[in-house]
């Protein structure tokens, strides 16, 4: 148990730094300036790269420091965010702000007792901010109600799946009241999903109806199935005269979802598709999402596809709003099934042999080939390292070789080493997701690497547009697909989710 008496201390300023040229200061606080404009817009990159130039002429200003990391907090780099706050701490030590910055990112990595310890240090500096005073009560109330989760839990090695011992029977009476889509079939027969039945239930899920318990919980157990069976490498054949979908990451924006259908027509034999991970969290519409992606998965298991993403995880979903949503829209026994069904996503896809489509990236050693990825177990909750963690959390950096991740988990990772993996495999290119791209989309590494993401304006702030890409079998060709967000009622992204993290 972790010891949350531990003793606060504010550290001692440093000497100050010799004064800078007047002009060096404007100079700074011009760029600084235009990085705020950046991030009031929403355009985090922009927002660090005017932020870093502040820096880099004025390193000893606590403020430019724990900004940027506001704005990589903005991107789920936290990572790099904790190493900007600790920054701004030892310029100043009594700037809160770096604590706040530090305690969020801190949060968001699941490193509890650092970021109460952040925040019980800011709030010794100013132990009469009210904001502050409020958001430390809401840290320690969540870090407490995580814990009491954690405590009831049982160690995946100990575990006894629930999709095998689960009872349905209490709810096989389907109500006649229930006046929504109804599978083919009965609870002693065993149910059939239709082509009728899924179409019928996205139009349910526009309106805002759930489908009734008894068929979420089949289409859960029926998928688990299916995917058990698969390898962690699936490959896949698409013919001369036949065209793919890639999409990526759609975090819960269901509305966007059906655009991206509407716009390229819905999963069928002639129009397969790949959702490459990150179905869930953040939008709170993940349930929608999901029933919808494992039901097109059950009626044409040949032409859809699904890869895991690091958010189809545990630790994430109890975050950043799955379990939440689940829970208030179902119930909790699902969130138990849902986590078991995600161990049993693949992690990657292989096209036409020439094409690698997985989540996050590339590896931290060098050698791995595809039979490694193949082989690899998966049925469990993601691991802090190895051939699973990279393939769910690694991201692509314009610097050589491998340097440490700016997210806090996996690694990034440069040309030279796609270059070497794609070779040694005989490949052509990595299709990855795993990042907002502000087009949608982006080609790296000498054309070798394609990151797509398609949740447009992300969390209703991100201003991104989404994308999706599309081969034609006789040339494996990437093109493009970009397309802005669509209304959606009003329920607020992460309306679901941990309540500490509404506040960053």
């Amino acid at each position: 148990m972790e010891d949350d008496n531990e003793v606060i201390e504010v550290p001692e300023a440093p000497p100050p730094p010799p004064p800078l040229d007047p002009a060096v200061i404007a100079e700074a606080e011009a760029a600084k300036d235009e990085a705020n404009t950046n991030f009031k817009g929403k355009h985090f990159v922009a927002a660090i790269e005017g932020y870093t130039r502040a820096i880099d002429l004025n390193p000893n200003n606590a403020i430019y420091w724990a900004n940027r990391a506001a704005a990589h907090i903005k991107l789920e780099n936290y990572g790099a965010a904790v190493a900007d706050a600790e920054k701004a701490t030892e310029i100043d030590p009594k700037y809160i702000k770096g604590y706040y910055r530090r305690g969020d990112a801190h949060f968001a990595l699941g490193k509890y007792k650092l970021a109460l310890k952040d925040l019980r240090t800011a709030a010794k500096v100013a132990p009469r901010d009210p904001d502050l005073r409020k958001k430390l009560a809401g840290c320690e109330k969540e870090v407490k109600r995580l814990r009491f989760e954690e405590a009831l839990s049982v160690p995946d090695s100990e575990a006894i799946s629930i999709l095998a011992t689960l009872d349905l029977s209490m709810y096989d009476n389907i109500e006649e009241t229930y006046t929504g889509p109804r599978m083919q079939g009965n609870a002693t027969d065993g149910y059939i999903i239709t082509e009728e039945f899924v179409t019928s239930m996205l139009e349910e899920f526009r309106q805002r109806r759930a489908i009734h318990k008894r068929y979420a919980f089949e289409i859960i157990l029926q998928a688990n199935t299916l995917f058990r069976s698969l390898p962690s490498l699936v490959d896949v054949t698409i013919p001369d005269d036949k065209h793919f979908t890639v999409c990526g990451d759609v975090h819960g924006q269901f509305y966007d979802l059906l655009n991206i259908w509407k716009l390229n027509g819905l999963p069928s034999p002639d129009n397969p598709y790949l959702f490459n991970g990150d179905f869930v969290d953040r939008g709170s519409f993940s349930c929608e999402v999901i029933f919808s992606l494992l039901a097109f998965k059950l009626l044409y298991p040949d032409h859809m596809h699904l890869t895991r993403g690091n958010h189809e995880s545990k630790s994430m979903n109890k975050v950043y709003g799955f379990d939440g949503e689940v829970k208030a829209k179902y119930n909790g026994t699902m969130v138990d099934c849902f986590r078991e069904l995600f161990c049993a996503l693949p992690l990657a896809y292989c096209l036409n042999g020439r094409v690698l489509v997985l989540h996050g990236g590339l590896f931290s050693q060098d050698g791995v080939t595809l039979e490694d990825i193949r082989k690899t177990n998966r049925f469990r909750e993601p691991p802090e390292d190895g051939v699973m963690c990279d393939a769910l959390w690694a991201d692509p950096s314009p610097l050589p070789g491998r340097t440490p991740s700016k997210r806090g988990v996996g690694l990034s990772f440069g040309a030279d080493v796609t270059r070497a993996f794609l070779d040694a495999n005989g490949l052509d290119l990595i299709v990855r997701s795993h990042e907002v791209k502000e087009e949608g989309y982006e080609v790296e590494h000498n054309g070798r690497l394609v990151t797509v993401f398609s949740a447009p304006n992300y969390c209703d702030q991100m201003g991104n547009k989404g994308a999706f890409v599309r081969f034609n079998g006789n040339d494996m060709v990437p093109h493009f697909t970009t397309f802005s967000a669509v209304p959606h009622p009003d329920v607020k992204p992460m309306a679901y989710a941990n309540a500490f993290l509404m506040g960053m």
